[in-house]
C-alpha cells in the first residue's frame, strides 16, 4: 500500500480472507486502501467476491483472516458495543432496500438512528422529536418530498422510491463511509441513472468514502474514481476508468466486450419495461 495514502485512509484492508465451510476462499488476501472522499467500485459478475469483500468491511461477514480498520478503528479488536458503534457510522445501501415492509417510510428512516439510542428506547423505537426532524431532511434530500408518503407502509412504495427510503436512512446515520451493495440492481433504467446520481452526490457534497458493488461496466466507468475489479476472489485490476483495458475486462468476465455489451443491452431493454 502507499504509505502516503494510508496516513489518509479511512478503509484498511490488510491480507484478508474469507472461507465458507471447506469451499474455495470467497475472497483471499486481498489488501487495499480507500481514501477519504473516494467513489470505489468493486467490478465483476457474481460470484466473484464482491458482496463478501463489502460485507467484511463493516464485520457483517466476518473475515476467516486479516484485518479491516475503518477510520483508523480495527473492527475485529472491538468489543460488541465497541462494534455496534463502528458500524452507526457506516453507511449501508442494499440491492433489495433491506427496508421492514410493515413500517411506515418515516419509521424506516428513523432507524438509522437506533444505533444512538438506550437499549430501552431502541426496543420500543422510541425516537426523539429530533429524530423525526432528522428524518424529514434525510427524506427531501433522497428526493421524497411528498410528505404524504411518509406516513405509508414501505411494501407499498415502487422500487425507486424504497431504494431513496435506504438513502434517507442511511444519511440519518451521519457516516464517515457508505457502503452499497448493487444499488440499483433492482431498479428500472431512468431510476437506476437517479439513484446512482443522488449517492454521487451525496459523497462530493459530503466528503464521503463510497464503496459499491456493480456488474454493470458502464455504470462503473461513468461514477467510480477508482475501479477494482475481482476475479476468483482476488483483485485483477486496480486503477482509474480510462486504465480499465478491454483485456482486463475480459478476464473479469470471462467474456468478450462484446458479449458484455450485447448482455447490457438486454438487461437495459428489460430494465425498461418493468
Amino acid at each position: 500500500m502507499d504509505n502516503q495514502a494510508d496516513q489518509h485512509a479511512m478503509v484498511e484492508v490488510e491480507h484478508l480472507t474469507k472461507a465458507y465451510g471447506n469451499a474455495a476462499p470467497a475472497i483471499e488476501d486481498i489488501s487495499l486502501s480507500f481514501k477519504k472522499g473516494e467513489f470505489i467500485v468493486l467490478l465483476g459478475p457474481s460470484g466473484v467476491g464482491k458482496s463478501t469483500l463489502l460485507r467484511c468491511l463493516n464485520f457483517l461477514v466476518r473475515p476467516t483472516s486479516g484485518i479491516v480498520k475503518i477510520d483508523g478503528q480495527e473492527l475485529g479488536a472491538l468489543s460488541k458495543k465497541g462494534l455496534l458503534n463502528a458500524r452507526h457510522h457506516i453507511g449501508m445501501i442494499f440491492q433489495e432496500f433491506n427496508l421492514v415492509n410493515r413500517m411506515s417510510v418515516l419509521m424506516n428512516v428513523m432507524c438509522g438512528r437506533l444505533g444512538t439510542l438506550s437499549t430501552w428506547r431502541a426496543l420500543t423505537y422510541n425516537f426523539s422529536p429530533e429524530d423525526h426532524e432528522m428524518a424529514v431532511r434525510a427524506l427531501v434530500r433522497a428526493g421524497l418530498e411528498d410528505t404524504e408518503l411518509y406516513l405509508r407502509r414501505a411494501d407499498t412504495l415502487s422500487g425507486g422510491q424504497k431504494q431513496r427510503v435506504a438513502v434517507a436512512r442511511m444519511l440519518i446515520q451521519e457516516p464517515k463511509v457508505i457502503l452499497a451493495d448493487e444499488p440499483i440492481a433492482s431498479l428500472d433504467v431512468i431510476m437506476r441513472v437517479q439513484i446512482m446520481d443522488l449517492i454521487r452526490d451525496i459523497a462530493d457534497r459530503d466528503g464521503l468514502t463510497v464503496v459499491m458493488s456493480l456488474h454493470q461496466l458502464d455504470v462503473a466507468r461513468t461514477y467510480a474514481d477508482r475501479i477494482i475489479a475481482l476475479a476468483d476472489g482476488s483483485v485483477t485490476f486496480d486503477g482509474p476508468p480510462a486504465e480499465l483495458t478491454e483485456a482486463v475486462i475480459e478476464r473479469v468476465f470471462k467474456k468478450s466486450v462484446e458479449e458484455i455489451d450485447e448482455e447490457l443491452t438486454v438487461e437495459t431493454a428489460e430494465a425498461s419495461v418493468e
